[in-house]
């Protein structure tokens, strides 16, 4: 009598790690939506691009030596008096426009990453402790950031961009410049990240493993930073994305608008600053490719926090 194994059959097999990986909720949204993949490739690539322009820029324009004030106002090279070596021709200043835009670039992420983490650290601090809190705390904490609310973002950037250089000796403010727009714009962005974790701290505080906390006689601070914090994260990365193309549009126009970063040092503002004045001089080049690049990557990066928005709301799964 012959006793033959069972076999096994393939829903009985364990999950491989990256079958687990793809059947996670947020990952499995990500792969069927194509508009999501297509804004992360652009944002990725846009970063990676902007991070290593040293390596792959054709020229720095940081360095006097590669700069010719005798190549200034060059048209892009598939127009009529282009040189090959600039593809998207040059600024005023005979830099070459791509090299200059990969800089900018670099330099308007690297400020709208160091502002949104400034904005979420302080927004999501406060909107902690007034949450879990309550009574005055909570009270003057949101009144602060309701008053701030009703003041336009932009004028309460150039404000505090403002204070901040006056008291910055003269010989200094060019080279703190970069320093005062990002915590201009970092205390500008910290309400909406404070109302949203306030809200979030609420729901959270009322549930049952927090009470329990209580009850053993956890301190109030290791509760909210143990057990209420990393449930707050969410949304607040969902409010982090987004807030990113937002702070890289305020670097843009507080530099378009002469109060961001100086001209000497290319970002996207400044780049769309200085081809605004030559823009009705036929040299559209210098300020349409910059643009295109600011628009391009805010799109993209809005893109993928209106994805995010979506997977990560559970009533929408």
């Amino acid at each position: 009598m012959s006793h033959e194994q069972p076999q096994e059959r393939p829903q009985d097999r364990p999950l491989t790690r990256w079958q687990r990986f793809k059947d996670n909720d947020i990952i499995w949204s990500f792969l069927h939506s194509p508009g999501a993949m297509i804004a992360a490739a652009i944002t990725v690539f846009s970063i990676l691009a902007c991070l290593f322009a040293p390596l792959i820029a054709p020229f720095d324009p940081f360095d006097p030596s590669q700069i010719s004030l005798w190549d200034g106002k060059l048209p892009p090279a598939w127009v009529e008096g282009g040189q090959p070596q600039y593809l998207l021709g040059t600024d005023n200043q005979g830099r070459d426009m791509l090299s200059t835009i990969l800089y900018g670039g670099r330099l308007s992420i690297l400020v709208g990453l160091a502002a949104v983490c400034l904005g979420m650290v302080l927004g999501v601090t406060l909107g902690v402790i007034s949450g879990y809190v309550g009574g005055v705390t909570d009270a003057v904490i949101m009144r602060i950031a309701d008053v701030q609310l009703t003041i336009p973002g932009i004028l309460l950037a150039i404000l505090i961009n403002g204070i901040g250089r006056a008291f910055l000796p003269l010989e200094l403010r060019q080279e703190f410049a970069v320093y005062v727009v990002i915590i201009a714009i970092g205390l500008t962005d910290w309400p909406q990240f404070a109302r949203v974790a306030r809200g979030a701290t609420m729901v959270e505080a009322n549930k049952e493993y927090v009470q329990a906390a209580r009850i053993i006689g956890l301190p109030a601070w290791l509760i909210m930073v143990r057990h209420v914090l990393p449930n707050t994260l969410r949304p607040v990365l969902v409010i982090a994305t987004i807030g990113l193309a937002l702070a890289i549009i305020a670097e843009a126009t507080l530099s378009f608008l002469g109060q961001g970063i100086p001209p000497t040092t290319p970002s996207l503002g400044t780049l769309i600053r200085v081809g605004n004045e030559y823009l009705f001089s036929g040299l559209w080049w210098i300020t349409f490719f910059p643009a295109i690049a600011l628009v391009v990557l805010v799109f993209a990066v809005n893109l993928l926090g209106d994805w995010m928005r979506d997977a990560l709301n559970p009533k929408l799964r």
